[in-house]
């Protein structure tokens, strides 16, 4: 995979999403319209223990933490390799109902990255 890209959703909880490779590890970029840094989460599979492990930095005044930290744990934890999650998305007076879709769309784009993934490697 060189660099892949998603579109989950509409309107104003439509989100981006770019998956790049960096070696054998995974780069992947969560973004609206007005696309920023607000957190990156960095996830690693423990093959000894079988688990994945994820470290977060979240800028200051910024929730992208939750995106960043729950993609890059099932990334790694599926894929069993390194993952770097940078994720800004923003929008002004969101509600609670946009929140929810914004995070369900994510997820979407999340597992059909597991699944490319799962199927290029099948491909080897």
């Amino acid at each position: 995979m060189v660099e892949y890209e998603l579109i989950k959703g509409e309107g104003r909880a439509r989100v981006n999403v770019t998956v790049s490779s960096m070696g054998s590890d995974l780069v992947v970029r969560i973004h609206n319209q007005d696309a920023h840094i607000g957190a990156v989460a960095v996830g690693d599979y423990d093959y000894e223990h079988e688990r994945a492990s994820v470290s977060v930095v979240t800028r200051l005044g910024h929730k992208d933490d939750t995106l960043a930290k729950e993609a890059a744990y099932l990334l790694s934890k599926s894929t069993r390799r390194p993952v770097c999650v940078v994720a800004g998305v923003h929008l002004d007076n969101i509600t609670a109902e946009e929140i929810d879709r914004i995070l369900a769309n994510t997820k979407l784009a999340v597992s059909e990255i597991i699944d490319v993934c799962g199927l290029q490697k099948g491909a080897n």
